[in-house]
């Protein structure tokens, strides 16, 4: 079993900056994607970015210049780097991680950009 732990989430003005952090932890042999969904109340969930093994890096035309994806791999970590937020950007932010082929998902934590 994978658990899949977020953090960083909070409340941020306009054009202000957070740093979201995600772990990965239990028994599995390799992961090979991790990333990022957001989700607004009465929306379906949707993807932001993610990164795969070797580094490769996409992101969601909506988040392309101010979004950065990263991981540690040495400690199953992702990271978020978010800056230039919009009120658009709100939402709760989940964590996914893809080990020995089987997709995870976090609990989320929230984002809440004022204007």
């Amino acid at each position: 079993q994978v658990q899949v732990v977020e953090s960083g989430g909070g409340l941020v003005q306009a054009g202000g900056s957070l740093r979201l952090s995600c772990a990965a932890s239990g028994s599995f042999f390799r992961i090979s994607s991790m990333g990022w969904y957001r989700q607004t109340p009465g929306e379906q969930r949707v993807w932001v970015a993610a990164i795969i093994t070797g580094g490769t890096t996409n992101y969601a035309d909506s988040v392309k210049g101010r979004f950065t994806i990263s991981r540690e791999n040495a400690k199953n970590t992702v990271y978020l780097e978010m800056h230039s937020l919009k009120p658009e950007d709100t939402g709760v932010y989940y964590c996914t991680v893809i080990a020995d082929g089987t997709r995870y998902w976090g609990k989320g934590t929230l984002v809440t950009v004022s204007s």
